[in-house]
């Protein structure tokens, strides 16, 4: 990151604290705990705003280096907590269980669904095939989007997906449980993009020089030096 005019604190502290905020299950006030024992103090407000500001800008910057996902998709939504209100975070990984996509909504319908896959379809194209649950909804939205195909992506219905579902639930729960409830919208969307960056980051679907040996911390801060503060 560049460009560092206006900022209180050195930015290497900033990256620090946003990268274990979206990565490991913290609060902002253990944060605060954590940087006060090595000698800096920091209000756990000024983490809050560092995350909301800095994570979607990470995260956007990455999809520049995203490795390419497989045309075999597994989709499904989970709840999230907003101000004390349940929203909807549609999400899809492919066989291997890498991240195709992710998109937090107010509401869940065939409008929403078909929205979250025009947009994974342009950042991946359109995959063969789709598993998700016995959705209404979101096998409408398949059916719209197959009424433009030549070649129909194939719709697979069960009633429980597998483990890799399960898996990604877990990931996310874990990290969000100490958060316990986002304050707006868009604070959950913005650290929300940044938990499924760390995830993808830890997955290796990260394009990276050194023959991938690099480790995750060190992947985060060179897709930081991508970023320009403004």
């Amino acid at each position: 990151m560049h460009n560092t005019k206006g900022m209180r604190f050195p930015i290497d502290m900033i990256l620090v604290c946003i990268r274990w905020y979206a990565a490991d299950p913290l609060s902002y006030r253990h944060l605060e705990k954590m940087m006060e024992e090595r000698g800096v103090a920091v209000d756990h407000a000024s983490i809050n705003c560092w995350a909301i500001r800095f994570l979607p800008l990470l995260e956007k910057v990455f999809c520049k280096y995203k490795r390419p996902v497989c045309e075999s998709w597994r989709m499904d939504e989970t709840y999230i907590k907003v101000k004390c209100v349940w929203k909807y975070l549609y999400w899809a990984v492919d066989k291997d269980g890498n991240t195709v996509g992710f998109l937090l909504t107010a509401t869940r319908d065939k409008t929403v669904a078909q929205r979250f896959f025009n947009k994974t379809m342009q950042a991946h194209g359109v995959p063969e095939k789709v598993t998700m649950h016995k959705s209404g909804a979101n096998k409408a939205a398949i059916a719209k989007i197959n009424a433009d195909q030549e070649i129909a992506i194939v719709v697979r219905q069960v009633k429980s997906l597998n483990n890799l579902v399960e898996q990604y639930h877990r990931a996310i729960k874990r990290v969000t449980k100490p958060m316990l409830n986002f304050k707006s919208f868009r604070s959950a969307k913005n650290v929300l993009a940044g938990i499924e960056l760390m995830h993808m980051i830890r997955k290796g679907q990260m394009i990276v020089t050194a023959e991938n040996t690099m480790s995750f911390a060190d992947q985060f801060y060179v897709l930081a030096g991508q970023i320009r503060l403004v």
